[in-house]
């Protein structure tokens, strides 16, 4: 039988570079992680779209 294991302290947002493609991995509120494959194209968009409305 597995150990159960809390899912507190996921660490920080994550980018890298894998292959082709650009991986993020985002923390989520209580626990676990999104994990988002994009290519270089849509991280542009992303960066974009992120800038816009941070300002």
């Amino acid at each position: 039988m597995a150990a159960m294991k809390p899912r507190t302290g996921d660490g920080p947002l994550e980018v890298t570079k894998e292959g082709r493609g650009i991986v993020m991995r985002v923390p989520l509120e209580g626990g676990g992680r999104l994990v988002v494959e994009l290519s270089a194209a849509e991280a542009g968009e992303l960066s974009d779209a992120l800038s816009a409305v941070a300002r």
